[in-house]
């Protein structure tokens, strides 16, 4: 039997081996992070849309480190990947919102005393804003519709009412309008004698609806598991 001892420095080889197994690492961790980040906002959207938000959740987005070609941050001997998720819109509106169907909110009006609630016998105004009474005088709603005078409701709460307006004889939503000259209704429509179109309250709350940090949580739980597993399909696929 005869032996042979290598006298060459094995520390070249091992360096390779060392940085090649870091940089695999590395690989996986970039990608189940991105991984992570894209099914938690999915998994919000989808949340947000299951509890009648409609497409609110669009405005959540979501990046990370391999999506930005940051590559991984390193520290020390170590070093670490993230994702992230994100605001895609700078609307006021848009991020009170998301804030009060997610953490809930105690909504009281900035200016004056009352909230003006539009009852749903007003169109819709263009884009997401919710109508007003300022948005209706400043649509021409008082000539489309009519004035809006203000009264007193039996429980003491103010309400804004057009005095006389023609509505959907078949109780069509939305459906308002303004009398003809003559005083009567359109075709299709029957006369109401004080259509409320605003309920002032002096405040209201809304309740969480989607727990994003329940959600995210969830999705971190799993990255140990699918951090392993990508490793192990990035080493099968160098073999």
């Amino acid at each position: 039997m005869r032996a042979r001892l290598d006298s060459r420095d094995p520390r070249p080889a091992f360096d390779i081996y060392y940085r090649h197994a870091e940089q695999m690492q590395e690989k996986a961790a970039l990608i189940v992070t991105d991984r992570a980040a894209s099914r938690a906002v999915r998994e919000i959207r989808g949340r947000m849309r299951g509890a009648g938000l409609g497409r609110l959740g669009n405005a959540i987005g979501s990046t990370s480190d391999l999506k930005e070609g940051r590559g991984v941050y390193r520290r020390g001997a170590g070093f670490s990947a993230s994702g992230a998720l994100y605001l895609r819109t700078r609307s006021e509106r848009t991020v009170g919102a998301i804030s009060a169907y997610t953490e809930g909110a105690d909504i009281r009006p900035k200016r004056g005393r009352w909230l003006w609630i539009a009852t749903d016998q007003l169109p819709r105004v263009t884009g997401r804003e919710r109508m007003t009474p300022e948005l209706y005088r400043k649509n021409g709603f008082e000539q489309k519709i009519g004035p809006l005078v203000l009264i007193r409701s039996v429980n003491g709460n103010p309400l804004l009412v057009v005095p006389q307006a023609g509505v959907s004889e078949v109780g069509k939503r939305r459906s308002a309008r303004s009398l003809k000259k003559n005083g009567q209704p359109r075709k299709g429509q029957r006369l109401r004698q004080n259509l409320v179109a605003f309920v002032g309250i002096p405040r209201t709350s809304r309740a969480a609806r989607v727990d994003p940090e329940a959600i995210i949580r969830a999705v971190l739980q799993q990255l140990p598991a699918n951090f392993h597993n990508e490793l192990a399909r990035l080493g099968a696929g160098r073999r």
